[in-house]
């Protein structure tokens, strides 16, 4: 090595020899504070201080993510809820198919009593006509007593899914029953007898109509098919008794807030000598025709009954209801109620009247 070589690594050579040198002993803070790098600056000062120089953190390999710091879940893992419930479905936003539970989602199993047609209560009902003397072409006219034109009125009806998926997916088989009675609660002098009572079980298949088939013109939808067999009698003897069967078809349909329902009756013959009102038909008519709305709490429905023919014998029925408590909407709701035509009860199947009752409805659907 030439000798100029030699003389300048000399003076490297002593500089490496201090610094091992000043590694070997204890560092204080002035020979640490002559450390050039910053680094061994700061392991110098660790030791000083007693602390075990900190490992590094491996960087992540190429590719992956790195752990989120952050307290919420990553952006495509959804946070675990603190607890299991499990939230209720809130069914369909059509008003037919939670009533008839048509859409899987609305189907609530079987045997659990729901109301069928409405269920009130009219403190006060007034008519303008009472039946004293109801008769039928097979029946002798009764005379009855000097009945007051207000009364109560009053209806129970309840219904149950006893078979789901019968013969045909999504169709139900429901058993229903319905009682009304007019009360003559304010007339004391005879005792507040019940004027009428009127009972009616039914048998009712029901059959969604699939998807595909639902649309109709003007955003209207076709919702089902019903098929049903029904008896109603007043529970009286003769010469009072007054009694039908009968089988149906009817149809739903729904557009909004707007609902249709189209039924037609055909009544099972009876033999003459038992039939004690052979021309119910001629004054109820055949066809029931129910147009429903429900526009926020309140809610209507429009019922008229008719043979669709030029005797303008059939009645109309139109009901109107509106929560007693806002926040409760299916609990007690105010129920109006005005009728005009024939047959508001079976016993005056052949008599016209016009009524007009106000209460309280029950036991929503």
């Amino acid at each position: 090595m030439p000798v100029a070589a030699a003389h300048r690594l000399t003076p490297l050579l002593a500089l490496a020899a201090l610094s091992s040198a000043a590694w070997a002993q204890e560092p204080t803070l002035e020979s640490c504070a002559a450390i050039g790098p910053a680094a061994d600056r700061l392991a110098c000062y660790d030791k000083l201080a007693g602390r075990a120089p900190s490992a590094p953190v491996p960087l992540a390999p190429a590719g992956e993510p790195k752990p989120s710091t952050s307290l919420l879940a990553p952006k495509d893992e959804p946070a675990a809820p603190a607890t299991a419930a499990v939230q209720p479905s809130s069914g369909s936003a059509s008003f037919l198919s939670k009533y008839w539970e048509l859409d899987p989602e609305d189907k609530r199993g079987t045997f659990n009593f729901t109301g069928y047609r409405a269920n009130y209560v009219l403190p006060v009902h007034y008519t303008s006509s009472i039946n004293r003397g109801p008769n039928s072409p097979t029946q002798a006219v009764v005379s009855l007593p000097d009945y007051r034109r207000i009364e109560a009125k009053f209806q129970l009806s309840l219904r149950t899914k006893v078979a789901q998926d019968l013969l045909i997916d999504d169709a139900d088989l429901w058993l229903a029953f319905t009682q009304q009675a007019m009360w003559q609660i304010w007339n004391g002098v005879d005792s507040k007898p019940f004027r009428n009572t009127d009972y009616e079980p039914e048998a009712i298949y029901i059959v969604p109509v699939p998807k595909q088939l639902r649309p109709l013109p003007g955003d209207v939808q076709w919702r089902y098919l019903q098929f049903g067999l029904a008896h109603q009698s007043n529970g009286q003897s003769d010469p009072l008794s007054r009694s039908w069967n009968r089988v149906y078809v009817g149809t739903g349909l729904e557009r909004g807030n707007w609902g249709l329902t189209l039924k037609y009756n055909h009544r099972l013959e009876e033999d003459e000598t038992s039939d004690n009102n052979p021309d119910l038909l001629h004054y109820r008519g055949r066809g029931e025709v129910n147009l429903l709305w429900s526009g926020g709490a309140h809610t209507t429905s429009l019922l008229w009954r008719s043979s669709f023919n030029t005797t303008h014998r059939g009645s109309l029925q139109f009901d109107w209801t509106y929560p007693v408590f806002r926040d409760q909407p299916n609990g007690l709701r105010w129920f109006v109620q005005g009728f005009t035509g024939y047959g508001e009860t079976l016993t005056d199947y052949n008599f016209r009247q016009t009524s007009f009752g106000a209460g309280v409805s029950f036991l929503q659907f």
